[in-house]
């Protein structure tokens, strides 16, 4: 298995430079020949992206109710009004738009085509909470250049991805997509995800752009609830929100996408100190900036701007590069308001230059078709399924496990029960939001267990409960209609559940949420287990049969009535293409769980936002008791997971007591399998700052590494920091700073961890770059 060593900051690695298919001095000097030859019609057609909704649906469909028309972009291609195309994924398609721009317009400039990669294209992998919750960036970037690999034989050529917002309240339901609270880790995956899509440069063979979003503090919406306003300090804007920003960057992204919501009352789509001084000037972006969906039509809607070209004036000023629509472009009137003076051509002709430049570091001028037969044959390559397989099996978390209750023996129970509502259900499986999911291939739970215990047991299923939203998800007109059960037939699948359970040997319950439920536009006022889950478990339990939980979900869930009442709970995020091959190897031993949770996990809503990395109070010996009704301890530690072995971490040691100005130390422990079986642990490093010019979190994750070990073996883990790690963005003197003084570090298995070594900063107080 690969293991991942960060023993520092990553949102201070240096990152691919990147040179494509021709430099990037040469794609500036052809982007300036071809800008000198065009109107100023065409350059705006450049900056524009619509939406193709054609491309969602099988050709000769109609719209469902609710959708735009579904009508082909053909002409506002030929009429060069388009730089670029959303959702166009099949070969057939993107050929035909790439002719029509290359052969029938003036200047025959090809298109470059977007699309929603994000945890896959045709193969699907864990979804990025998941795959966060491996600790293990390098197979979340092979898992990316999979995806990658894909989405460019089928003619794609830039995904709006990763998703790098922090997010700190799981009533949020983007917190699937992204890598949870933490701004280390976060920034980890996300610079694993951009290197995964792009390769070591832009125009990678098998590769495409990386866009990372959503710039930025999307994450931070007020009461979790999807596309309200967001309000953070510099402070937390800086330190806890920027860095896997940053890291991305670092890493070589090309494209970053801006948010839909206010950030301290103003639009993030049309907000200058975020777009040009922050992302610019701050983190040194040099790649060119999409909106989100008709992010600019908003600035309306928003209270912000006054009409369509007032708000294409304020976002394009602001530093953004090219608008996303699912409408006639507003980015249309900045023909007129560039001949009323109101936005320089300096400004459209650097723009452009943006486009211009990755269309030709991506070769699409020499060569902007897709070849069907290739793409056919790499994206039903086998060997991506068993990528999926492994990275699925390298995401679940052991969350409980009391007395050993798994692994189950496969054969010991000749009659096994999977039951839920997500137990065999392939779209939920693979949540995927690159439409259409290839969703009839994906192994669901009952389907992984069937063929795992085949001709040794017997199997069945039955789904007992009926989820469904109280407010219709924008999926479900994508999804299909569902027939809501009647009052009858509900308690008629409930007694066939229980009847199940009654005469099987053991019960694999499947609990969580369907895919309507996470992701954009599914935030949550409560996290209790929607629908008759709970009911459903409680007969289950009735029956005094032995009952395995496995969660599939895109959050962290209130598990009261669960936790305390189950022996064993396998979290299997949405797993993929092959997650139910990766759940039934789990549960039968065949493979050892090693994730860890990349999210608090909260013991019901009124925790939220809870986060390992607050500051300490007056009170600090207090903290579990500030609630009188409930502990404010969580339920469960960000970093925590068990294994089916054990394991010791020795007390670390420092190989010098001083990190002096420049310099290094180095934090090093002994982690030995204890146990009987061979597993992963994820060991992790975290720091405090005893005293300074700010208050500083409790503790801050600052290393980890995912190590694999026999029984009995032993091995040594060394984490090295430097000044990167001890220094923060400090709100009074607005800069990045390190104080000298004593550092504590810890190491163990969670944020828990209490094994403690401790070190000086020495040096006076400085400024940090």
């Amino acid at each position: 298995m690969p293991t991942t060593s960060i023993a520092r900051d990553p949102a201070s690695s240096p990152g691919a430079s990147g040179v494509g298919v021709i430099s990037e001095k040469e794609a500036v000097a052809r982007a300036d020949r071809l800008l000198a030859q065009m109107t100023l019609e065409e350059k705006v057609g450049q900056i524009s992206q619509r939406f193709d909704i054609a491309s969602l649906f099988p050709t000769g469909a109609s719209a469902p109710p609710g959708m735009p028309a579904m009508t082909p972009l053909d002409d506002n291609v030929r009429k060069a009004e388009l730089g670029s195309l959303l959702f166009v994924h099949e070969p057939a398609v993107a050929n035909k738009y790439q002719k029509i721009a290359v052969e029938q317009t003036r200047l025959k400039i090809p298109l470059l085509l977007g699309y929603d990669v994000i945890w896959g294209m045709r193969t699907m992998f864990p979804v990025p909470i998941g795959g966060a919750a491996s600790f293990d960036p390098a197979g979340v970037e092979q898992a990316r250049a999979i995806a990658a690999s894909e989405a460019r034989a089928l003619g794609i050529h830039w995904t709006f991805a990763p998703m790098v917002d922090i997010a700190r309240d799981p009533r949020w339901g983007r917190i699937v997509e992204g890598a949870g609270e933490d701004p280390y880790l976060g920034a980890a995956m996300a610079a694993a995800q951009v290197r995964g899509f792009q390769g070591d440069h832009i125009g990678a063979a098998g590769h495409i752009v990386a866009g990372p979003k959503h710039f930025v503090g999307y994450g931070a919406s007020v009461g979790g609830r999807d596309y309200d306003s967001a309000y953070l300090s510099d402070s937390e804007l800086y330190n806890v929100y920027l860095p896997p920003f940053a890291a991305a960057i670092n890493a070589g992204a090309g494209n970053i996408m801006s948010a839909y919501m206010d950030l301290n009352d103003v639009p993030a789509s049309a907000n200058k100190r975020l777009l040009t001084d922050i992302l610019r000037g701050d983190l040194g972006f040099k790649g060119w900036v999409v909106t989100d969906a008709s992010a600019v039509h908003n600035l309306v809607k928003q209270g912000f701007a006054a009409d369509g070209a007032d708000a294409s004036v304020r976002a394009i000023t602001a530093g953004v590069d090219m608008e996303m629509s699912t409408a006639p472009n507003a980015f249309s009137t900045l023909v007129a308001s560039v001949r009323a003076g109101k936005v320089p051509m300096k400004r459209i002709d650097e723009a452009v230059r943006r486009v211009l430049m990755v269309k030709y570091r991506l070769g699409l001028f020499e060569n902007p078709y897709v070849d069907a037969a290739a793409a056919e044959r790499i994206t039903s390559d086998p060997a991506h399924a068993m990528a999926a397989q492994v990275a699925a099996e390298r995401s679940l978390v052991l969350l409980k496990n009391d007395g050993n209750a798994l692994p189950l023996v496969a054969g010991a129970q000749k009659r096994v029960a999977v039951i839920g509502a997500m137990a065999d259900s392939p779209g939920d499986t693979t949540l995927s939001l690159a439409f259409p999911q290839d969703a009839v291939k994906a192994v669901t739970v009952f389907k992984g267990i069937s063929e795992r215990l085949s001709g040794i047991a017997t199997v069945e299923t039955t789904p007992g409960v009926q989820l469904s939203r109280l407010v219709p998800s924008p999926l479900a007109m994508l999804l299909g209609p569902v027939t809501p059960w009647t009052p009858a037939q509900a308690a008629d699948e409930l007694k066939k559940a229980v009847g199940l359970a009654a005469r099987s040997d053991v019960v694999i319950l499947t609990l969580g949420e369907k895919i309507e439920m996470s992701s954009e536009q599914a935030s949550r006022s409560d996290l209790a287990l929607p629908g008759d889950q709970r009911k459903l478990l409680d007969a289950v339990l009735a029956t005094g049969k032995p009952v395995i939980v496995v969660l599939m979900n895109g959050r962290p869930l209130d598990l009261t009535g669960v936790y305390d009442k189950v022996p064993a709970i396998l979290e299997a995020w949405y797993p993929g293409s092959r997650g139910g091959t990766a759940v039934a190897r789990a549960l039968f031993g065949d493979v050892n769980p090693g994730g860890k949770t990349p999210v608090t996990w909260p013991r019901s809503v009124g925790q939220v936002p809870t986060y390992y990395a607050r500051n300490l109070s007056h009170d600090p010996d207090g903290a579990g008791r500030r609630y009188w009704d409930a502990p404010s301890t969580p339920l469960i530690p960000f970093g925590f997971g068990l294994s089916y072995t054990s394991f010791t971490i020795a007390p670390p040691t420092v190989d010098k007591a001083e990190l002096a100005p420049g310099g290094k130390v180095v934090v090093s422990t002994m982690v030995t399998n204890t146990g009987a079986r061979a597993g992963d642990e994820v060991v992790q490093l975290y720091i405090h700052q005893r005293a300074g010019r700010q208050s500083r979190p409790i503790r801050l994750l600052q290393g980890f590494r995912r190590v694999t070990l026999a029984p009995g073996e032993s091995q040594q883990v060394s984490f090295t920091l430097d000044e990167a790690n001890v220094r923060y963005w400090n709100s009074i003197e607005r800069g990045w700073v390190i104080d000298p003084g004593t550092f504590d570090a810890w190491i163990g298995n969670s944020s828990l961890a209490d094994a403690h070594t401790s070190f000086i900063v020495s040096g006076a107080p400085r400024a940090a770059h």
